[in-house]
């Protein structure tokens, strides 16, 4: 038992070794001609300048500039102005990391201030033979509850907004079912005018077939009361008849 739990320990000492390496030294990193400490210097460098530009200069150099004609600049003021607003003063450097993967390399420096800490991140692109700056923005640490509050909120919010469409699916599937009793309901009613006109239509028929039977049987009255009396019919006129 013991000589499985100590080659237990040696695998895991083992593999720690093997991770540490693995790392790479970042103090000795080299990169377009520049060490560590003098790119490090030149990141706090431009830190301390923009530090001392005024929220004026700020807004007169974003109104010159665009984001499309001038990505880098526009998006390190306005990060910058951004970032910087309700974060305190400001106490000094934090970490300093370079890292190059995927054909760039990224310089993250961290800035402490009173209320919350603010990272710098300086990123280049190494695919040219002359490495080119892409971006220079300032963004807020959050701790790590702040950041699974945001994330839970985010996944509330997702949650929701999938409720909701499928309540409204459910309304418009409920719905199709009450269409078809809502124009069976119309046509009932279109059927039923339309049956009394009818009816209306036949008893308007039926009197004038009455008045016809009626005129026809005045003649046949006035021919036959003319022939008994030897007299025109034009010497009496039939008021009435009375049907038994």
């Amino acid at each position: 038992m013991k000589k499985k739990l100590w080659m237990l320990v040696c695998v895991f000492v083992l593999a720690f070794s093997v991770t540490a390496c693995g790392k790479t030294d970042q103090t000795s990193i080299t990169f377009n001609g520049g060490t560590y400490d003098q790119w490090k210097d030149t990141v706090q460098q431009t830190v301390q300048q923009i530090t001392t530009v005024s929220e004026a200069d700020i807004d007169n150099a974003l109104s010159s500039i665009s984001e499309k004609s001038d990505a880098v600049n526009y998006n390190f003021y306005s990060s910058w102005k951004e970032a910087v607003a309700d974060e305190g003063d400001f106490q000094g450097f934090g970490d300093f990391t370079m890292t190059e993967s995927n054909k760039t390399m990224v310089m993250e420096q961290t800035l402490n201030y009173t209320n919350r800490d603010l990272s710098f991140t300086v990123v280049f692109d190494t695919t040219t033979d002359t490495p080119e700056l892409t971006s220079m923005t300032f963004d807020k640490v959050y701790s790590l509850g702040e950041k699974m509050g945001k994330a839970g909120m985010n996944t509330l919010m997702g949650m929701g907004t999938v409720f909701v469409i499928l309540i409204l699916i459910s309304i418009i599937i409920y719905a199709f079912r009450i269409i078809p009793y809502l124009q069976n309901k119309k046509k009932n009613a279109a059927d039923a005018t339309a049956a009394k006109e009818d009816k209306v239509v036949e008893q308007i028929a039926q009197k004038e077939e009455l008045v016809q039977d009626d005129l026809e049987l005045v003649a046949v009255i006035s021919a036959a009361i003319a022939a008994a009396t030897g007299s025109s019919t034009d010497g009496f006129v039939v008021r009435s008849i009375k049907r038994r």
